[in-house]
């Protein structure tokens, strides 16, 4: 057993960063970490190898993928299957995501172009 300490909770990006990504635990199946992104910030993540969950802790933002886009708040959960297109946009307040990866975040190799 492990307590995952300061897993989905807000933390101020770096000076300059549209979003911050921290990873909590990464294990052979599955990965757990931390995405933050400022109200009016901007969501530069690329698709990823490996299926992930959201879970929206703090923040409201609207998520769009090739498939369709629904606001999200506090209590969403997000299923992105690996490959999918996806960004959060319209970010009204700082967003606090925690991020289940599986397999492990980077488990597959490198993401798709």
């Amino acid at each position: 057993m492990e307590i995952i300490k300061g897993a989905g909770q807000w933390a101020q990006p770096a000076a300059g960063a549209a979003g911050d990504w921290v990873e909590h635990l990464k294990v052979a199946d599955l990965s757990v970490g931390t995405y933050c992104i400022p109200a009016g910030g901007t969501d530069g993540q690329s698709p990823h190898t490996e299926d992930e969950i959201y879970v929206v802790t703090t923040g409201r933002a609207r998520i769009v993928t090739p498939s369709g886009e629904a606001e999200v708040g506090p209590g969403a959960v997000i299923f992105v299957p690996a490959g999918e297109e996806h960004r959060f946009a319209d970010v009204t307040e700082d967003l606090a995501l925690l991020v289940v990866f599986g397999p492990a975040y980077g488990s597959r190799g490198a993401s798709p172009a």
